[in-house]
């Protein structure tokens, strides 16, 4: 194992075995991941180059036990072992390796989690907001002194004394070459724990911290530390894999942009995301690597370095991942025997407690995911919709009547665990709940009027500074409400419904949320206006155990997560319900019809004209598109033109919704008329690129052009859509007579499908244009 201050002088038949074993992990990276190098100057042939290898994880949440999806702590470790016995290798960590844990690391307080580590020889880690779970106490008095490696943070600061409150860089020696590590952490860290453990902390701006840091090892100084390669673990991340999201107007693409052209790589966390860009910097020869390898160990990042031994300059640098097992789900690294054995210590602790038999389900419980199997705390899920049924069922006796569940509070699923021949199928143990709540609040309830839920809601499209721009809120089955997911920030809910009865801006609700979201944590600071707040001491644990052990969940005892949908989004019908005429087409858009979390379908949207509850017209059946939209709420997308029936009569009436198979019913209420108000004219959106191929460095021209099928000239907004996220928002005005072009940046290299919708307004109709596929290379 490479330490601070140590020299590798591998002979020549090491440096054989290296490049061969290293050809042969390139080979794998390649094929799966398109793993690339940044070429830059040649090395004088005197003396080769010092190769590097810095292999990275995040967000590994104590996942020590291989899983099916998560290889475990010992693959993990086997995977380390191979690229050090080439030598030159650093194995490094960018935070949240604890907290949030499974229940065999969490049921000795994250111990077995750091042992593995220690086990596999980690030699730095930032720290992670779940490294701050349990308080600054727990981590200065269990976690850093259990570990072997430092964990560092140059941006959190003792209140007290005014300075940082941690490590804040490290510097290893490899070969005679230097790296320099500076740990940084979330700036929303008070967001996302308990604020009474952090109290003495204070966290200050990442990007000038690092700056400074940056700053001091490459002074020429050795009073503050040199170093000849610097890196940065941040745990703070892009809300999505694609390009767009670390270079936009994000709290991490600003770190991305502005740290110092002397930082040669970032290493991020904290989103669960699985992206590698190389991104130009002022002032550097080379490309940037901005990597994160997802979460719990499901992959291990590269960082591959090559110095020049005579002026310790970088010559190239490059990165990737490497998967920690294949397409089967078997491990592609021999297992580590001593990270076995403690995983396997720390499985016969916890198992006679673990093991326990609680209760069943009927299939798997999910969150949701973005397209790659990523986190995605925008999407609706079952796991958060259930979670939220367990806990309004468990205080409706003391008058829950609404439940409101966070995304970051779920942590695994309930899984069927097929093909896992040590359980049986739909089986729920202690331990599948533990891991559902690996850290468990005590469940609140208190009086919010609809005025005040509707903020709450409103709170979900998160402020700038936050790591995601959107986080989805589990509801409970009493809660229905639509959206307009484009609209202005604070307008976005259209309506609620409690029970099936629209909710009202004066009337009090008693809802139900965890101790750890009333405080106003996540960015949902309208909780906090909560009035008659009741703690009740229950936890969401324990509500989860005792559901599994009430009486009548089914008829054979056996939970099944819900798969219809409590909120949809509806773009172009208005929210005041302006009249409409009988026979009038309405022609408008849905989204967020289908969750991301379990088998993928296909289904139809099917709309009846209606009112009271009542159809009064034949059904109308509508294409669906259920390609998965990172990072939001918006997967499950329908365009539909509904024609209001030639004989409605005048008053309050309703489109009536259902998607078949999935449970989800709703209904859009319109006003008919029988004058009617005016009659929309009807428009065609045409949309067309000056170049189908695109290099990735330069805008895609697009030009869009709306025509009024009475002549006139039409105004509205339009939006641009990539497979069926908004990309660029542009207003048609009339004196633009009809046409717009405008360019389209930060898309990722690959076929992109964009196509073009004009909103419409009072006196035009919205209208789509056909679909058009540029390759961006």
């Amino acid at each position: 194992m490479i330490t601070a201050g140590a020299v590798s002088n591998p002979d020549a038949s090491t440096l054989r075995t290296r490049r061969r074993v290293l050809a042969a992990l390139a080979a794998v990276m390649v094929l799966a991941f398109g793993f690339s190098a940044l070429a830059a100057a040649p090395v004088s042939a005197a003396e080769p180059p010092v190769t590097i290898d810095v292999l990275t994880i995040n967000d590994f949440h104590g996942r020590i036990e291989a899983d099916g999806s998560a290889a475990g702590a010992a693959v993990l470790a086997g995977a380390v072992n191979q690229f050090r016995d080439a030598g030159n290798t650093l194995f490094v960590s960018a935070g949240d390796n604890i907290g949030a844990s499974t229940f065999t690391s969490a049921y000795q307080q994250d111990t077995p989690t750091i042992d593995a580590l220690n086990a596999t020889g980690l030699d730095v880690s930032a720290l992670g907001d779940h490294e701050l779970e349990q308080g600054r106490a727990n981590l200065e008095d269990h976690v850093i002194p259990a570990a072997n490696f430092p964990y560092l943070s140059a941006n959190v600061y003792d209140r007290q004394t005014g300075q940082p409150a941690f490590e804040q860089y490290v510097v290893k020696e490899v070969d005679g070459i230097t790296v320099g590590f500076i740990g940084a952490m979330t700036r929303q860290l008070p967001t996302l724990v308990n604020p009474a453990g952090i109290t003495s902390l204070e966290v200050r701006d990442a990007v000038a911290e690092v700056n400074r840091v940056a700053a001091d090892l490459h002074d020429g100084s050795t009073a503050n530390g040199e170093a000849d390669v610097i890196i940065l673990l941040v745990h703070e991340g892009a809300a999505t894999e694609k390009i767009a999201a670390a270079t936009n107007d994000s709290a991490f693409a600003r770190i991305v942009a502005e740290t110092d052209p002397s930082v040669a790589a970032i290493v991020s966390a904290h989103t669960h995301q699985r992206y590698s860009h190389a991104l130009p910097v002022a002032g550097r020869a080379l490309p940037r690597p901005v990597i994160q390898a997802m979460d719990d160990g499901r992959f291990l990042g590269h960082l591959s370095l090559t110095v020049d031994p005579a002026s310790h300059g970088l010559l190239s640098i490059s990165s990737g991942f490497l998967p920690l097992f294949d397409d089967l789900g078997d491990p592609q690294f021999p297992a580590d025997p001593a990270v076995t054995a403690v995983v396997a210590a720390a499985a016969a602790a916890a198992d006679p407690v673990g093991a326990v038999s609680v209760g069943e389900i009927f299939d798997s419980i999910n969150p949701a995911r973005n397209a790659n199997g990523g986190d995605n705390r925008g999407g609706e899920s079952s796991l958060g919709n259930f979670v939220a049924d367990v806990q309004l069922r468990a205080t409706a006796a003391a008058g829950a009547q609404i439940a409101l569940m966070q995304p970051g509070g779920l942590g695994a699923n309930l899984s069927m665990h097929a093909g896992d021949p040590t359980r049986v199928p739909g089986d729920v143990s202690y331990r599948d709940v533990a891991g559902v709540h690996p850290v468990p609040h005590t469940l609140v309830t208190m009086d919010l009027t609809g005025d005040q839920l509707r903020r709450v809601l409103e709170e979900q499209w998160q402020p700038a500074e936050a790591s995601w721009g959107f986080f989805k809120l589990g509801v409970s089955s009493s809660l229905f409400y639509t959206y307009d997911p484009f609209a202005p920030v604070g307008q976005h809910i259209i309506r609620m419904t409690f029970n099936g009865v629209e909710i009202a801006g004066n009337t009090v609700y008693r809802v139900v949320v965890n101790s750890f979201l009333a405080s106003g944590a996540n960015n949902f600071s309208a909780l906090n206006s909560g009035t008659n707040r009741v703690d009740t001491g229950k936890t969401d644990r324990q509500a989860m155990l005792d559901y599994f052990a009430g009486v009548g969940l089914t008829e054979v005892g056996a939970a099944s997560g819900p798969t219809g949908q409590r909120a949809v989004g509806v773009t172009g019908v208005s929210p005041d319900l302006d009249a409409y005429r009988p026979g009038q087409q309405i022609t408008f858009r849905l989204s967020s019809l289908l969750m991301t979390d379990g088998e993928r379908v296909t289904p139809e949207v099917t709309a009846h004209f209606g009112r009271d509850g009542v159809v009064l017209s034949p059904a109308s059946f509508f294409p669906f598109d259920d390609t998965v939209v990172d990072g939001t709420d918006e997967t499950g997308r329908s365009n539909v033109a509904f024609t209001i029936p030639a004989n409605a009569q005048a008053g309050l009436s309703e489109i009536m919704f259902d998607v078949s198979g999935l449970g989800t019913h709703f209904s859009i209420p319109i006003v008919i008329t029988e004058d009617g108000g005016p009659i929309l004219v009807d428009t065609t959106t045409t949309a067309s690129v000056q170049r189908h191929a695109v290099s990735h460095k330069r805008a895609v021209r697009l030009r869009v052009e709306v025509a009024a099928a009475d002549g006139t000239t039409p105004a509205g907004a339009l939006q641009v859509f990539d497979r069926g996220e908004l990309v660029k928002t542009r207003a048609l005005t009339a004196q633009k007579d009809g046409v717009v072009t405008t360019g389209i940046t930060g898309l990722s290299r690959g076929v992109h499908t964009l196509s073009v919708q004009f909103s419409g307004s009072g006196t035009f109709g919205a209208s789509e244009s056909r679909t058009i596929r540029v390759v961006v290379y």
